[in-house]
């Protein structure tokens, strides 16, 4: 069967994340590498927190690049064929290009220590806020921003799924903004524990820090088809890559429209790569044609439903349910 990976990014985290996989060597040693480029335990600290200290965008961000590396180089000692295509929601893409070939592993730790560290300094401490707002279409969301914003920013950053949209920006405005999708009819508005308002305007300036990294980074083209959350569409180029990057932490990811990319290539098995299964219940949102199976491994036995629904389509649909 024909399929896809796809990686996760900031808010599937958690303290324990692979703590099954404790003992694999495969996973400790990309937990050890990465910990030598960062200079502390980074699998200590997933194990054993402070949450507060894994959710700190700094830690936060090298925790789920390693985590979705490390299940990706399990996947594949065990057994698992490369995808037709590789993409990831935000921080994500960096991962899908590690395991594309188009960056080394330990450059990208290192990136993506820095991403998060320009990222967190780019807006003063408590004056960023994030939402998610369920139950409204794309122009009703943009509406509430348009009537929150009061002068400020807020602005849709996260075209999750169907009616699934997150906005982010000055924490006021955003407030502004929940309280007037609410007006409007969403089911829900949601405030997300995330001081970082991500893929916002606002991230500008940690756009132009990045781009300086970027320039001393080596990039090479990916092995494996890459699909950009940024424009949904498929880039090979170094320096193109550099720009999406760039481009990234200050634009909307369009997740909808990068998933229905994936779908037209074919794709049968759409599998996420990494800790929880937040891609996997938005992709089954997206596209819910009974042909195409959506499944998350994390765990031995997550991995070994993935293997054989790659290679039988009905025990993709058996294990579909439990995914």
């Amino acid at each position: 069967m024909s399929f896809a990976v796809v990686f996760p990014g900031q808010g599937s985290q958690s303290v324990g994340m692979l703590s099954s996989l404790a003992t694999d060597e495969r996973v400790r040693s990309t937990f050890a590498q990465a910990s030598e480029v960062l200079g502390y335990d980074l699998w200590s600290l997933a194990q054993n927190g402070p949450a507060e200290r894994l959710d700190a965008t700094e830690n936060q961000q090298p925790a789920m690049l390693v985590a979705g590396v490390a299940l990706w180089r399990l996947w594949r000692r065990r057994g698992g064929g490369e995808p037709e295509a590789v993409a990831g929601h935000s921080l994500g893409e960096i991962t899908a290009l590690v395991c594309a070939g188009a960056i080394d592993f330990a450059a990208a730790v290192d990136l993506v220590r820095f991403r998060g560290r320009v990222m967190q300094e780019a807006v003063p401490s408590g004056t960023g806020a994030m939402a998610a707002i369920l139950g409204l279409d794309d122009s009703a969301v943009a509406e509430a921003c348009r009537i929150g914003a009061e002068g400020a920013i807020v602005e849709a950053v996260n075209f999750n799924a169907p009616s699934q949209v997150v906005i982010a920006g000055e924490r006021a405005a955003v407030e502004r903004a929940m309280e007037a999708a609410r007006r409007l009819g969403a089911k829900r508005a949601v405030a997300l524990p995330i001081t970082v308002p991500a893929h916002s305007s606002l991230m500008r300036a940690a756009a132009d820090r990045l781009a300086e990294k970027l320039r001393s980074t080596a990039f090479a083209a990916p092995r494996l088809t890459y699909v950009s959350a940024v424009d949904a569409q498929p880039h090979s180029d170094p320096a193109d890559i550099r720009g999406l990057l760039e481009r990234q932490i200050a634009s909307p990811v369009r997740w909808q429209d990068t998933v229905r990319a994936l779908v037209a290539r074919s794709i049968g098995l759409l599998l996420e790569c990494g800790p929880g299964k937040v891609l996997t219940g938005l992709n089954r949102r997206i596209e819910r044609r009974p042909s195409l199976q959506c499944l998350a491994i994390g765990d031995e036995a997550s991995i070994e439903a993935a293997l054989a629904a790659s290679q039988n389509p009905a025990a993709a649909d058996a294990a579909s349910p439990h995914a």
